[in-house]
C-alpha cells in the first residue's frame, strides 16, 4: 500500500481471521467497480482502482491506523463484473461510500485465484456442520504478487454473509 516502503503488505497473521465470526454493522467502505471476463479481472485493473482508491483515502485520512486491519475485499455480483471494497475509517467525500452490516464467518485459505471455487465448497461444508448458509462470498487477498512470492504464501480470506 506504501510505496515508500519495500514492503507494502503487512505480514498476515492467519489465526486472526481463520474460523471467526464476526458481526458487521455498518462496517464502512468506499466501493468501485471493474469489468471482467467470466469472473476474471484484468490485473492492469486491479492495480489501476487499488492505487486510485487508495490514494483518496490517505489524502482524506480515512485510513485505519493499523493497516493489519485495512481490508480490500472482491466481490463477483456478475460474470462480468466485480467490485473492489475498501475499509475505511470515515467517509471519503470523492468516493462512493457504503456500509456493509451482517454476520459473517471467516476462512483463511493459501492458494491461487483459479483455488476460489474449491475453496467456497470447503467453506460451505464448514458453514453446513453448524447448519449455516453462505448467502454471499466477499475474499480479501492478504499480499499483493510481489509480497505473496516474498512471504511464500497467498493468503486469501473468504468471507461468507450468513443470515
Amino acid at each position: 500500500m506504501n510505496n515508500k516502503n519495500k514492503e507494502c503488505c503487512p505480514e498476515f497473521k492467519p489465526e486472526k481471521w481463520d474460523k471467526k465470526t464476526l458481526n458487521w454493522d455498518k462496517k464502512k467502505f468506499i466501493k468501485d467497480s471493474m469489468p471482467e471476463f467470466f469472473h476474471i479481472p484484468f490485473p492492469f485493473m486491479i492495480g489501476k482502482k487499488i492505487t486510485r482508491m487508495w490514494g483518496a483515502i490517505e489524502q482524506n485520512g480515512a485510513d485505519s491506523p493499523d493497516k493489519e486491519d485495512t481490508l480490500i475485499l472482491f466481490h463477483d455480483p456478475t460474470p462480468f463484473k466485480g467490485e473492489i471494497y475498501i475499509s475505511v475509517e470515515k467517509d471519503v467525500p470523492t468516493e462512493n461510500n457504503i456500509v456493509i452490516s451482517g454476520n459473517f464467518v471467516s476462512r483463511v485459505f493459501d492458494g491461487g485465484y483459479n483455488a476460489i471455487p474449491k475453496f467456497i465448497k470447503v467453506m460451505d461444508s464448514y458453514l453446513a456442520e453448524t447448519g449455516k448458509k453462505a448467502k454471499d462470498y466477499y475474499i480479501h487477498y492478504a499480499y499483493c504478487p510481489k509480497c505473496a512470492k516474498k512471504f511464500g504464501n497467498n493468503y486469501m480470506i473468504l468471507f461468507a454473509q450468513i443470515d
